[in-house]
């Protein structure tokens, strides 16, 4: 059995912006968190829901039809097939969950996007003490 997290400590020790990192699996889903700061890309996903919920600051998510403004604790779902757009003005904090099939940035490909091996790295390096 896994220990408990916590998704928000996580979320705040992260040093890069929109490279979101695995903190939990469960049936066919991860649970991810990521800090974010400007705009990500627009992008779908064909097959798969995307819940974001917001652990810490604002998160407008642009869609083709409308626009969505969260706050703190606050949670939405992009459909499946729906061109969106994550923005963050300042430094905000969420968590994802997706199926494990959700390409990052669906099929488009830009120096943000990052491989699902990428995202189940190791949050944390052990090392040896000296």
């Amino acid at each position: 059995m896994k220990p408990a997290v916590s998704p928000a400590a996580i979320a705040q020790s992260l040093t890069e912006t929109w490279s979101p990192r695995v903190v939990a699996e469960f049936d066919d889903s991860y649970v991810k968190v990521a800090k974010v700061h400007g705009s990500l890309a627009w992008h779908s996903h064909d097959h798969e829901d995307e819940l974001f919920f917001i652990l810490k600051g604002r998160l407008r998510i642009e869609m083709d039809a409308a626009v969505v403004e969260l706050s703190e604790g606050q949670t939405f779902v992009v459909p499946r097939g729906v061109r969106h757009n994550p923005v963050a003005e300042e430094e905000c904090h969420i968590m994802l969950i997706e199926r494990k099939s959700t390409l990052h940035t669906g099929s488009e490909i830009t120096d943000k996007s990052r491989s699902i091996d990428d995202q189940l790295r190791p949050l944390f390096e052990h090392r040896a003490p000296a």
